[in-house]
Order: structure tokens, then C-alpha cells, then sequence
């Protein structure tokens, strides 16, 4: 007897539909996740060399870990972005910056596609975002993309980070940047439904 996926959080954009995440079953969607990860255009992944094992393994390792949560993204139903959310007071950021109650670290990949949707990417951060700050504690989501990966910068400006400075991470020089709850629903007219 198969079982669908637990829907975490869902919402519909006017124009691409209605956009949803499911947690990660890193044993079901290690094959799609290899796909993804390892796709050129996912460079900034830095798993471009991964084998179907590591990856499976890797995302064994987030979904067990008690401070990383990976989940699928999915657009009309269909598997479309990875997403992850760490606890950056403990991973990825210790100390490298002063973390804050209520910081939530993100990481976002959209899967490749041979037809490019227009506003898509986007799309997916701002649902991204929103499921983010869904949570009523969470106050400021964090991120750490390479510096190089300008595409990103402008999409995370888009919905409403603020660039801080460069960190050096053993992996990448990184561009520290926030995001408040009142940053992001400024910059997408979204309501998160939770006082700011």
C-alpha cells in the first residue's frame, strides 16, 4: 500500500499554480535528487561528482540530523525544488556571524528543465520563504550562497534579503545575508498570517 506524502505547506501563485512541500524520503528520492544535484546547472550544489549512494547518504544524514531538514518541493503536484532548513546557530554558520533567536537558515535548488517558466525560480523562493516564516518563531531566515552565484543574489534580493558582508566557509567564499518576516512581505505583498 503506497502512501502520499504529507503536504507541510502549500500555496498558489496567480499565474504558475499552486506550489507545495512534502519532507524528503532520502531512500524514495535519492534517484531524483541525483538528477538534480548533479546537473550542471547546479554547480553551486557542490555534488556535481556525487554518486546515487553519497546522495542517498547525504540526505539520510540532513533528515536524521535534529537542526537540518530537507524537503521536496513540488509544482502542480509534481517534484520541482529541493529545500533545506538548518539551524544556523549550530551548522553551516557557527561562528561567523551573531546568531539570533529565531534565525533559520535556508538552502534552495530548483530542478532543472529542458522548458525555462518564466517567474518560476522566483516563484519557488518566494513559496520557499513562505513556508519558512509559516513559523511563528521563526524571525529572520539567513543564507550563505557562494559569492560568484549572482543569479541567486538577485533572487534574494527580490524577496527581501539585505546583503551583509563575506564569510569564509572551508567550502566557499560566502555573502552573509538576512531576511526579516517585514523584509519579505514587503518585498512580495505576501502575508505571512504572523504578527511581525
Amino acid at each position: 500500500m503506497s502512501t502520499t506524502p504529507e503536504i507541510l505547506f502549500a500555496r498558489t501563485d496567480a499565474a504558475l499554480g499552486t506550489f507545495a512541500i512534502r519532507p524528503l524520503d532520502p531512500f524514495a528520492d535519492a534517484e531524483l535528487l541525483h538528477g538534480w544535484v548533479t546537473h550542471p546547472k547546479a554547480a553551486f550544489w557542490m555534488m556535481q561528482e556525487a554518486s546515487l549512494t553519497e546522495v542517498e547518504r547525504e540526505y539520510a544524514r540532513i533528515t536524521a540530523h535534529e537542526d537540518h531538514h530537507a524537503f521536496i518541493g513540488l509544482h502542480e503536484g509534481r517534484p520541482a525544488f529541493l529545500m533545506e532548513s538548518y539551524d544556523p546557530s549550530k551548522l553551516e554558520l557557527v561562528g561567523l556571524y551573531d546568531a539570533r533567536p529565531g534565525d533559520i537558515g535556508m538552502h534552495f535548488l530548483v530542478a532543472p528543465s529542458d522548458t525555462p517558466i518564466s517567474g518560476f525560480t522566483r516563484s519557488v523562493i518566494t513559496t520557499v520563504m513562505a513556508s519558512l516564516f509559516a513559523d511563528p518563531a521563526a524571525e529572520r531566515v539567513v543564507v550563505e550562497p557562494d559569492v560568484r552565484n549572482k543569479a541567486v543574489h538577485a533572487l534574494n534580493e527580490a524577496v527581501g534579503f539585505v546583503p551583509e558582508r563575506e564569510v569564509q566557509k572551508p567550502e566557499k567564499t560566502a555573502l552573509l545575508s538576512f531576511c526579516t518576516r517585514a523584509r519579505f512581505e514587503a518585498a512580495t505583498a505576501l502575508t505571512t498570517g504572523v504578527p511581525a
